[in-house]
């Protein structure tokens, strides 16, 4: 009973590896036609696969490969199969009112100053930015500023040396207040920022 096993383990072994070989080939291997050659180096130029990892909005981890035109998405897991999840938390909340003026997405001097303080002085080791509006436009309007403002404190976040995540803009759906008053309307205008540790 031992032999088996330990023989259909190796069989299992074997196949896998062979299969890690094929489809290492066809990573590499030029597809005829398409591929151009550089001083007689058997490599292809612009289909470079870059793997990096994507962080979810539970801090769970994927490995990405992206090459422009399809991507590949797989969760990263550990020798146990389990999924790699770090722990985020919002670490910051930018009153809207405060850094943006009305219907914009540029942050004024001093708050793109204040900004920078914050991710210097911050240990964690990536961020999720996400935007929020409250609910007077439209949906698509509110979507796309809410996704521009986030996107503005990305920018200044990278100029800082900060890894950034993910970048998301979620309009109105998600408010943190009542929109029927004009200090929950205030509170929903916010761009938050996650912590990933």
């Amino acid at each position: 009973m031992f032999q088996v096993s330990e023989f259909r383990f190796k069989a299992l072994v074997s196949a896998v590896a062979a299969a890690s070989i094929a489809a290492v080939t066809l990573l590499v291997t030029p597809i005829q036609g398409q591929a151009q050659t550089v001083s007689n180096e058997n490599r292809v130029i612009g289909s470079r696969y870059v793997p990096t990892i994507w962080v979810d909005p539970d801090g769970c981890e994927h490995w990405v490969m992206d090459d422009g035109v399809e991507g590949y998405m797989t969760p990263h897991v550990n020798r146990q199969g389990i999924p790699v999840c770090r722990r985020g938390d919002v670490c910051g909340v930018m009153n809207s009112d405060q850094f943006f003026a009305t219907d914009s997405f540029r942050i004024s001097h001093s708050g793109q100053q204040r900004l920078r303080e914050f991710f210097s002085q911050s240990t964690a080791t990536a961020f999720i930015i996400t935007g929020h509006t409250d609910s007077r436009a439209s949906d698509a309007y509110n979507m796309r500023l809410s996704f521009n403002r986030a996107n503005s404190v990305a920018r200044v976040a990278a100029s800082t040396g900060a890894r950034i995540a993910d970048v998301r803009g979620y309009g109105e759906r998600l408010p943190a207040a009542s929109n029927a008053t004009a200090a929950g309307m205030a509170k929903n205008r916010r761009v938050e920022i996650i912590c990933i540790r």
